[in-house]
Formats: structure tokens, C-alpha cells, sequence
């Protein structure tokens, strides 16, 4: 049997996981670099330097954990499925904690410094994001981690919990482009059309970002990375097919 097709598939793979952390870790640096060089640094003491926090920490938990915590399943497909999902919700929960960071810093540093918040379209996105983010973890804590429901509703809302976390990823990249947007129209507004090197590298960032969405929504997407059929899936999905098709769950 010619097994150059799985190799050829798998190496892709590896090559794809590889570039999506490159994305995701460029991504993050270029983040700390940009408030740490250009914006003076970190603080936690109502500063504008306890801002600058705000964006790391959401680029790092909402942005690059998240995705890779989505992309578990798709790297370790072959490890036991209990494992995979104890690993997902503990980068979820690291993401959450750290966004949680994040959102605190913004919010001290603009009550330090007199500035009203949850006006701007940014804001209104992220808060979304974030709540939203929050209680999907909060669902697949129960429903799959430590299930308390029965089988009919896990099946339920398994294909629901896909297709939000992939949503939610899309609105963290959004809202981070509005909020890079938003900065540098604060920053630099005068100055940002002649090019000035803070703005072209928040303008890679964007880029790397929507790049590493892309990216990610690509391999989870695939049917070839998908993990192989093991007897909890196929459960699942029999009972799944016997909602949307109204067959027997005995069928096969």
C-alpha cells in the first residue's frame, strides 16, 4: 500500500501547526514590543504603563491561547480523548484568567486617569468577546469536562460548542483589529499616515493576527486533521443524527 498520501498529509500538518505558532508568538512579541518600545513600558499603578497591559494580555489569553486551545484536538488527535479535553479547558481557563488581567488593567488605568469607558465600538466588542468567551468555557466544563448532562444534550450542543469557539476566535482577531486601530489614532494620529515605525509594526501586527485566524480556522476546518472515529465520537454522533434525521439511535 502507497502511504506517501498520510505522510504527505501529516508533514503538511506539522507545517501548518508550525507557521500558526510562529504567527500566533510573532504575534504576541511584536505586541510586547510595541508597548514596552514605543508606549514606555509596563506598570501596575494606574498609569498609562498599566494600559499598556491591556493589550498584551489580550493578544496573549483572548488571540494566541485561545487558538491554541482549539487547536489540541487537531495535534493530539490520536492521544486519549479525556486527556485532549482536560488540556483544552486548562488553555482555555489560562486564556480566561489572563484576559480577565487584561481587562482589569484598562479599566484601573482609565478610573487612575479620569477616562470614561465602554463608549467606543471596540470596547462594546471586546466586553462581548469576553463574556461570551467566559461562559462557552463555563458550558464545555459541563457538558464535556465533567459532564452533568445526558448524552442527547451533549450531542446537542457538541456541534454548537464547535462553531462558537470558532466565532469567538474570529471576534477576538476583530475586536483586536479595532483596538490596535483604535490606538494609534490616539497615539499617533498626526503622524500615522507618513509611516512612522510604530505604526507599520502595529500594522504587521493586524496582519500576523488575521493571519493566524486564518490559519487556524484552515486546519480545524480540514476533514483530513480531524481526529479518527473512536467509540465516544461515533456515540455522539448517532445520537446527534437521530435529532436532525429522526432515525433510531440504534442505527447504524
Amino acid at each position: 500500500m502507497d502511504s506517501s498520501g498520510p505522510r504527505s498529509a501529516c508533514s503538511m500538518f506539522a507545517l501548518l501547526v508550525g507557521g500558526s505558532q510562529v504567527l500566533g508568538l510573532t504575534s504576541v512579541v511584536l505586541t510586547g514590543v510595541w508597548m514596552g518600545h514605543y508606549r514606555g513600558g509596563f506598570a501596575w499603578d494606574g498609569s498609562e504603563q498599566e494600559f499598556n497591559l491591556h493589550p498584551l494580555c489580550m493578544v496573549l489569553g483572548l488571540v494566541f491561547l485561545q487558538g491554541d486551545a482549539i487547536l489540541v484536538y487537531r495535534v493530539f488527535r490520536n492521544e486519549a480523548k479525556k486527556n485532549v479535553k482536560l488540556l483544552h479547558g486548562i488553555i482555555h481557563l489560562l486564556a480566561l484568567i489572563i484576559s480577565i488581567v487584561g481587562i482589569v488593567a484598562v479599566f484601573d488605568s482609565h478610573r487612575a486617569a479620569k477616562y470614561p469607558n465602554m463608549y467606543s465600538l471596540h470596547s462594546w466588542c471586546g466586553m462581548a468577546t469576553l463574556v461570551l468567551f467566559s461562559l462557552q468555557w463555563v458550558m464545555g466544563l459541563l457538558f464535556f469536562l465533567f459532564p452533568v448532562s445526558s448524552s442527547w444534550l451533549r450531542a446537542s450542543y457538541l456541534p454548537v460548542h464547535v462553531f462558537c469557539g470558532l466565532v469567538l476566535l474570529a471576534m477576538a482577531v476583530g475586536t483586536s483589529l479595532l483596538g490596535i486601530t483604535e490606538k494609534l489614532l490616539f497615539s499617533i494620529m498626526s503622524t500615522y499616515s507618513t509611516f512612522p515605525p510604530e505604526g507599520v509594526l502595529a500594522n504587521v501586527l493586524g496582519v500576523l493576527l488575521v493571519c493566524f485566524g486564518l490559519l487556524l480556522a484552515y486546519m480545524i476546518t480540514r476533514d483530513e486533521y480531524r481526529r479518527p472515529p473512536n467509540p465516544e465520537e461515533e456515540s455522539l454522533a448517532v445520537h446527534f443524527k437521530t435529532l436532525t434525521e429522526g432515525g433510531s439511535p440504534t442505527m447504524p
